[in-house]
């Protein structure tokens, strides 16, 4: 298997961006591994740069239809507005705090997958960030203690010795 084909499958599981081959091979066999590994679209060697950028433009613009979907409606009645940046249960906002909401986006947004405090913390806080990862901790029990209070489901499981991930059945 070739390097970028392998790179496309390793990035694919985390990337939601379109991937594009830019390549010389030009066997049905070759553009099948393209797809099949992650790829969106395959364009043969030698192309201008206008359908290059032409290509590229249709695929942000697919991207953003798809991102533009705002709402996720999961069990129970829990509503996730992404956009707005809101969490609704039976049509009721929640009162979150603007790192719960990014708490619940991260992890919503990477349902099943289990991520450690530092992670979290590293990936909303940032690198530079002066504190450490216990405030996450701290923030999913507020989250918890929230959801509880409004009747919603606990979506957010601690996975002991590992860290939390979101469930949404």
């Amino acid at each position: 298997m070739s390097a970028g084909l392998e790179v496309c499958k390793q990035i694919r599981n985390y990337v939601s961006c379109p991937i594009l081959f830019l390549t010389a091979k030009i066997q049905d066999t070759d553009k099948i591994s393209g797809f099949a590994a992650g790829g969106d679209d395959y364009i043969l060697k030698p192309f201008s740069l206008d359908e290059l950028a032409a290509r590229i433009s249709a695929h942000i613009r697919r991207d953003l239809r798809h991102t533009a979907k705002t709402k996720a409606k999961f069990a129970d009645n829990l509503i996730i507005d992404y956009f707005a940046k809101e969490v609704y249960f039976k049509n009721q906002a929640l009162p979150l705090a603007k790192k719960e909401f990014e708490i619940i986006e991260f992890l919503s947004l990477h349902n099943g997958q289990v991520f450690d405090k530092e992670r979290i913390y590293e990936l909303l806080w940032g690198y530079d960030s002066d504190g450490n990862a216990s405030v996450v901790a701290e923030h999913i029990r507020r989250i918890r203690a929230k959801f509880m209070a409004a009747g919603v489901k606990a979506h957010i499981e601690t996975v002991w010795g590992l860290g939390y991930k979101w469930v949404s059945s």
